[in-house]
């Protein structure tokens, strides 16, 4: 009957109520749990991005270094893997030399202005400009802290490193510096402090240096293995300047070439794994794409994912998700359009299957 109904109604209110109560709750603690996951995630990164700038030679690039050495090794019929392991370590070298050559630039800049004042000084007829320049650039004490840097000083010693041959874009870099706004900011302060100094030369480098095409061009002619690196060095090298600290001076330290032993190790072993065990990553690689043509398949993809297989199965502290996400970056990069898909489905296949094998044991 339409009271019975009537009462029923009545009846659902206070289990209404109660579903309503429990409701509001979870969403309080979800809420609770959801701040307290974003909370912990930035800790996560801003830890990350510490631990980022601590050494020059990152996972990062490690990674890319060891797939374009394969790459070669595949292209070369006389392999060699104590060859291939003697150029992977040649060529971290020569990416620590670039760090350390973008260092020697704004030495270099200075000098090179401290040089123009004098010359105009000893002119015939010098103007009153000549005779009383700014002289802010010369007296930096960002650039006279780096210039008796011990660390700085050794490595120019032991591995000489100049600019000489290429004078003119120097000159010409200075030109666009002391015409800029930046420049003439820092003249107009009277009596620049060591942050002014050191803040100068940060923004001078960012606006001139990082993403230079010119300078780009010139240091891919310099080094072949300066080509993929000239980005990743630049960024350290901005990151060394903000760390600078006047307390320190010449102590100051730079960025080692590793964090330590352990990461010069992984690099060798990835290499080693990857190249002795070709076989066994090959078939499992192939397995999972028997529907697609070989033939199509980009061989820059085989070589990545043969490197990610090789880490997944060679490293227990390093998760399979890392793995994944750093070598389908990388297919972005250096490989086709569509191959960060195309990688990505292989390898979460891959993974798959060994998990469910009990082949790894990780998350």
């Amino acid at each position: 009957s339409k009271k019975w109904r009537k009462g029923s109604d009545y009846l659902l209110i206070p289990q209404i109520l109660f579903y309503a109560m429990f409701l509001n709750f979870f969403m309080k603690i979800y809420g609770l749990l959801l701040a307290f996951i974003v909370r912990i995630s930035k800790k996560y990164v801003l830890l990350q991005s510490k631990k980022f700038v601590s050494t020059m030679i990152n996972r990062e690039l490690i990674r890319i270094r060891i797939v374009q050495i394969v790459y070669a090794w595949y292209q070369n019929s006389n392999n060699s893997l104590k060859n291939a392991e003697k150029e992977l370590l040649f060529g971290f070298q020569k990416s620590y030399d670039l760090y350390y050559y973008l260092l020697l630039l704004m030495v270099k800049l200075t000098d090179m202005y401290e040089n123009r004042i004098e010359t105009r000084k000893n002119k015939f007829l010098p103007s009153e400009e000549d005779l009383n320049p700014n002289t802010h650039l010369i007296n930096n004490k960002f650039i006279q802290q780096l210039r008796i840097n011990k660390q700085f000083c050794h490595y120019l010693n032991e591995r000489p490193l100049s600019w000489e041959a290429n004078e003119n874009f120097v000159k010409n870099l200075l030109d666009k510096i002391l015409e800029s706004e930046t420049y003439k900011t820092y003249t107009e302060i009277e009596n620049p402090t060591y942050a002014d100094d050191r803040e100068f030369w940060r923004k001078i480098f960012k606006q001139f240096i990082y993403n230079n095409e010119e300078l780009d061009e010139i240091l891919e002619d310099e080094s072949i293995y300066w080509n993929d690196d000239i980005e990743i060095v630049q960024t350290f090298t901005l990151k060394t300047i903000r760390k600078f600290s006047e307390e320190k001076g010449a102590d100051q330290p730079l960025l080692p070439m590793f964090k330590d032993e352990e990461d010069k190790q992984y690099a060798l072993k990835l290499l080693s794994e990857t190249i002795l065990n070709e076989k066994k990553y090959r078939s499992l690689i192939e397995k999972h794409i028997d529907k697609w043509d070989l033939d199509r398949i980009a061989f820059m993809d085989m070589i990545i994912m043969q490197v990610a297989v090789a880490e997944i199965f060679s490293f227990e502290s390093i998760p399979t998700r890392v793995t994944l996400n750093e070598y389908i970056e990388i297919a972005k990069a250096y490989s086709t359009p569509k191959s960060g898909s195309f990688v990505n489905g292989i390898l979460d296949a891959i993974v798959t299957e060994i998990k469910k094998d009990n082949l790894i044991f990780k998350h």
